[in-house]
């Protein structure tokens, strides 16, 4: 089953939590919205397997990977040339050239952080696009390095490197809203020292804008961390009115409850039903 949109709906962030948390196989398209009519924009392409990124290029003929590996001269061309015939079937030309001796371990993380990490994350710039996500699709063995990332992080990475936030701006919470967590206890995720801090304030008590008060940070860096952690899934948007506590001095006039032998009583009064939630914190789940 295809699934298809524009990132203006739907952000790659968003794309990549629904692959993950579906356990998906298959390809996603993403073509970038070209300036002129005449030409389309260039259409780039991202593998998963069972909910992980296990590969990623723009190239039609499936060689990227390969091509990364000659221009550091690691393999010759023939070599690369001759990688369909000598690996077994269905076997990632990564592994394939580490069994043979050609690369090593260290050398096959490298290639998969050009591959995947680096260029992914040019994608979260891109203001348009068309998407498509094509079940069951296999990736050609000459893209694969044998390693595998969860899209989660791959996101996280990307929106921490991220410049130009245009596309995402009406994705943000609002500087009004508070933060809560969604998980019990500590995120599993390595979090950097700003989101940690960001991540105490998960009470939902205290609003975007005073928490940047507080960490003396702008609201739209603030905004920022909390939409990572919330398309981590660590927390999400509760909006809440913040009203002023009374000052010692004032009083709130309790009203008489009269009862009888037919348990009837008197019920609170307007008046004092206004009074109290005039002087309580108000949160609302929405």
């Amino acid at each position: 089953m295809a699934i298809s949109g524009y990132l203006s709906e739907f952000s790659l962030p968003e794309i990549f939590r629904l692959l993950e948390q579906g356990n998906k196989t298959g390809r996603l398209s993403i073509q970038e919205r070209s300036q002129n009519p005449l030409y389309p924009g260039k259409i780039f392409r991202i593998w998963f397997k069972q909910g992980n990124i296990i590969a990623a290029g723009d190239r039609l003929d499936g060689y990227g990977l390969l091509s990364m590996i000659q221009k550091r001269g690691w393999v010759s061309t023939r070599v690369a040339s001759r990688v369909t015939e000598v690996c077994a079937i269905d076997q990632p030309a990564g592994l394939c050239l580490k069994e043979q001796g050609l690369l090593e371990a260290e050398q096959l993380k490298m290639l998969f952080s050009q591959q995947v990490l680096q260029q992914v994350c040019k994608l979260f710039e891109l203001l348009d696009g068309q998407f498509q996500f094509e079940a069951k699709v296999v990736a050609p063995i000459t893209e694969l390095t044998g390693l595998k990332a969860p899209p989660s992080e791959v996101t996280l990475a990307g929106l921490r490197a991220l410049k130009d936030w245009t596309m995402l701006l009406d994705k943000l919470p609002e500087a009004s809203s508070g933060i809560v967590s969604t998980i019990n206890g500590k995120p599993q995720l390595r979090l950097n020292q700003l989101e940690s801090q960001v991540w105490e304030f998960t009470n939902g008590d205290v609003s975007i804008q005073n928490i940047a008060k507080q960490l003396k940070l702008p609201i739209d860096k603030l905004q920022q961390v909390a939409f990572r952690l919330m398309t981590m899934g660590l927390v999400e948007e509760v909006p809440f009115i913040e009203v002023e506590l009374p000052s010692q001095n004032q009083e709130i006039e309790m009203p008489r409850l009269v009862t009888s032998g037919n348990s009837n009583y008197s019920a609170p009064s307007n008046a004092f039903l206004q009074s109290l939630l005039g002087h309580l914190k108000i949160k609302a789940n929405v």
